[in-house]
């Protein structure tokens, strides 16, 4: 017994070293990937962290008090102005591309702290910090400021407060970023992720039985033999299967649009919160989630051909699945879009910036242009590595 168990384990190591493809897509493929998608995420975990550490910021101070002098005048990355401030120059952090910070200071705010006392029932001293938490180097600056101010309130036994709200300023806030920024930036994290999923899984519920699964049940040849043109076959395949596979992904799609309101209904102070994306907006998406199922389907179909059956397409597909499924992630490790054309050059990491960018009210055409021509450049391509696959016999009659 034990030497035919023996002769069994020789025999399905053999069958399992002897094949090099199962061999890198069972060992090495899961170790290397995992490798390469950690190192990035690390790497955009690190970039997350430290962008905006160097942008300097103007900081605008009314009243800078002796007292807290030295600390603001060395806070890193600033630029400091002590001046009046407006109320339009408040205003004006609305901007997130503005790297401001606002400081005000109560006038003889030394005095006032030092003569305190909560049994007056006299408010204590308010300092008044206006930033943007859009905006990474203001809201930066903002934490920093209300650390220190806080520990130094410790030490002077809470003799003054730090951006104080009061009961007939209830609606005061002391973030001047808009609702469509903070609402851009956390569905701009989250929904590009979710169509690209979807739009991935409705590609591979069809392709590979159609092309993978036609070679393993012999019926590709029929299609071969008749006079159609390889390129006709080709393009017919990844058409109807880019149709099939956008429909499904319009259906999440709509699904995710019409629940927005739903997820999102209300603010802390129970203000509705409305979603203002216009008719371009919807278009930019629908227009990019088009191209990104067409190249999505050009590349699926591009391995199930090469594959030999549904099983083995399955398993070449794997890799590409954790590469979309790492494009789709990018979103949650970055603060802005990147501004360099050539980013837009790189599949599917194109299709994700440019719905992030829309769903944080930051798109621009010229991204949107470069995205859409080359991934309707690179399904060409795949159609036309597909077309060859298809008058090639060894690929497309091996068992």
């Amino acid at each position: 017994m034990k030497s035919n168990a023996l002769t069994i384990i020789k025999k399905e190591f053999a069958r399992f070293f002897g094949d090099r493809q199962l061999l890198f897509t069972t060992v090495i493929m899961p170790g290397l990937l995992i490798y390469i998608i950690y190192s990035l995420m690390g790497n955009g975990m690190e970039k997350m962290m430290t962008e905006g550490q160097d942008e300097m910021v103007t900081l605008r101070v009314e009243n800078l008090p002796e007292s807290l002098a030295p600390m603001v005048e060395e806070m890193p990355s600033t630029t400091l102005l002590q001046q009046p401030v407006t109320q339009e120059e408040i205003d004006n952090l609305e901007d997130k591309n503005l790297n401001e910070v606002v400081v005000r200071f109560p006038e003889e705010f030394d005095e006032m702290v030092e003569t305190y006392s909560p049994q007056t029932g006299v408010a204590a001293p308010n300092v008044e910090i206006y930033y943007n938490s859009a905006n990474n180097a203001s809201s930066r600056v903002y934490t920093m400021l209300d650390a220190q101010l806080s520990a130094y309130e410790d030490q002077m036994s809470n003799r003054f407060d730090i951006n104080r709200i009061d009961g007939e300023d209830e609606e005061k806030s002391y973030d001047m970023a808009s609702q469509d920024d903070v609402l851009g930036s956390i569905l701009s994290k989250l929904i590009p992720m979710l169509i690209l999923m979807m739009l991935f899984s409705g590609v591979m519920a069809i392709a590979p039985s159609s092309i993978a699964g036609e070679k393993e049940r012999g019926t590709i040849a029929t299609l071969l033999v008749t006079p159609m043109r390889r390129n006709e076959l080709a393009l017919g395949k990844v058409v109807s299967l880019s149709g099939i596979a956008l429909l499904s992904g319009l259906s999440s799609f709509l699904g995710i649009v019409l629940s927005l309101p739903k997820m999102i209904p209300v603010d802390a102070a129970g203000v509705e919160l409305g979603l203002n994306y216009t008719g371009a907006d919807y278009t930019v998406l629908l227009l990019t989630i088009l191209a990104t199922v067409l190249i999505m389907a050009s590349v699926v179909s591009l391995l199930s051909a090469l594959a030999k059956d549904v099983k083995n397409a399955g398993t070449m597909i794997t890799p590409f699945m954790l590469v979309v499924m790492f494009c789709g992630l990018m979103p949650m490790f970055q603060s802005h879009v990147p501004e360099n054309l050539a980013a837009y050059l790189v599949p599917f990491y194109n299709s994700i910036q440019v719905m992030t960018a829309t769903f944080a009210h930051e798109m621009t055409w010229a991204p949107v242009i470069v995205t859409l021509c080359s991934n309707v450049v690179y399904s060409g391509v795949a159609v036309w590595g597909l077309t060859k696959m298809f008058g090639s016999e060894k690929v497309m009659f091996s068992r």
